[in-house]
């Protein structure tokens, strides 16, 4: 199995492949959207922010998806929902939290009948969240990129997808921070087991840029992303994403 990760801290994600480009501005302004069922405020409590207790959100590609940990965050509740092409997984672990530790898991449960078991570490201060190993039946090369949420600064996980005239397909999910103006994610191509990861900042345009050379790759409206760019094969890329949780 082949299982890819993705660290990261406070959405600071290392780079290892993104898109260049040249921007349109009416090209890149999404159709309005609003997520009817997302969160507007943070579920993360304070007394958790330098903790490993919490709420941890993340994107998967592999297909595509998102997932929940609360590890304890308001009582003992240990538990973690997966969302995969839109199959919805209940999880739980048995393994207490306990204060200044590390805490790894096992996080099982079924998707669709089928057994799902997604092994869940992260720091003693609410560091390097990370899914260390996974089994999710016919979803054997996803990748999992994760944030832990603070109880300043909301979560928000986006699904999408891209085309090139390159010719080109794939999935563009990501996570972000309004609060914290910074983004990260990865891409991957359609019938590939390879993702591409990415991460920049949201400037006062809305503009998502990218930290490999500057680049915007989507403008944030309301709950929608989009854009057309030329990338740096002078292929045209049009990217279309939505708020998904």
């Amino acid at each position: 199995m082949k299982n890819v990760l993705y660290y990261v801290v406070a959405l600071a994600l290392i780079v290892t492949v993104t898109f260049s480009c040249s921007k349109s501005k009416d090209s890149n302004k999404a159709p309005a959207y609003t997520c009817a069922t997302c969160k507007a405020t943070p579920d993360a409590v304070a007394a958790n922010d330098t903790k490993n207790k919490g709420v941890y959100k993340g994107i998967i590609i592999g297909s595509s998806g998102t997932i929940m940990f609360n590890l304890a965050n308001s009582g003992t509740t240990i538990t973690a929902v997966l969302v995969i092409d839109g199959v919805t997984a209940n999880l739980t672990a048995s393994v207490s939290v306990v204060d200044g530790a590390t805490y790894i898991a096992p996080f099982t449960g079924t998707l669709s009948g089928t057994a799902v078991s997604i092994t869940f570490s992260v720091d003693a201060n609410g560091g390097s969240p990370t899914v260390t190993s996974f089994n999710i039946p016919g979803h054997a090369s996803a990748t999992f990129t994760i944030a832990k949420e603070t109880s300043n600064a909301l979560i928000e996980c986006f699904e999408g997808t891209y085309d090139s005239t390159r010719p080109e397909t794939g999935t563009f999910n990501l996570l972000l921070s309004r609060s914290l103006k910074l983004f990260g994610g990865a891409s991957r191509k359609t019938g590939s087991s390879e993702s591409h990861s990415f991460h920049g900042v949201i400037n006062a345009n809305s503009e998502l840029v990218d930290s490999d050379g500057g680049k915007v790759i989507a403008k944030l409206t309301a709950d929608a992303l989009a854009a057309t760019f030329v990338d740096g094969n002078n292929a045209t890329v049009t990217v279309t994403g939505k708020r998904t949780f």
